[in-house]
């Protein structure tokens, strides 16, 4: 090879390597871009997540408000469940000692029981289980006045899982649902905890 030639090959090495570093610089630049617009893209994408799960939050908080409403007002109204009559009806009963917290959806009062009522839009067996192991315990330990009363159970809600309602009266927990404008109680099995 000669001296030409070894020259014409370096420099057109020299070219060569000149425009990869330009085509690396561009490559670069547009990578920065994409990225910053990818960056964008998912921000945005983040930020209608949080929307949509804030809505979806919200959507079930207004369906168990709409729950214990409903269920409140009629027992409130009524103050009678599984044929007790009750002096008085709390909700959102809120609890708490140094090293127990709870709250009770609906509670109603009397000379000698209590019932608790659990209200759900849409209940679970976990609901019914959470009732009668947690809440009536809570409860008792919560309020050492009630100590001697007799505790009745009772699950309502608006939809209940197939096969919910049949547990929940062989718990003897009285089962609650709206039917139409007006609440059925069924109590057929219901028992003192």
């Amino acid at each position: 090879m000669t001296d030409q030639e070894l020259k014409d090959l370096v420099a057109g090495n020299a070219l060569a390597i000149r425009e990869l570093k330009e085509t690396q610089v561009e490559n670069e630049k547009r990578f920065v871009a994409l990225k910053a617009e990818s960056d964008k893209q998912f921000a945005k994408t983040e930020a209608q997540i949080a929307r949509t799960s804030e809505i979806l939050s919200n959507v079930g908080h207004n369906n168990g408000d709409f729950a214990e409403y409903y269920f409140y007002n009629a027992l409130e109204t009524s103050k009678t469940f599984a044929g007790v009559t009750y002096d008085y009806v709390d909700r959102n009963v809120k609890q708490r000692t140094k090293r127990l917290q709870d709250e009770f959806d609906v509670v109603m009062y009397n000379g000698n029981s209590i019932a608790l009522i659990e209200c759900k839009y849409k209940a679970h067996e976990n609901d019914l289980i959470k009732l009668v192991e947690k809440k009536v315990p809570h409860f008792r330990a919560l309020n050492p006045d009630y100590a001697n009363y007799t505790i009745y159970c009772g699950l309502a809600s608006c939809s209940f899982y197939t096969g919910l309602e049949e547990q929940a009266l062989a718990l003897g927990v009285a089962v609650l649902k709206q039917k139409g404008d007006v609440m059925e109680v069924n109590a057929s099995t219901i028992r003192a905890y």
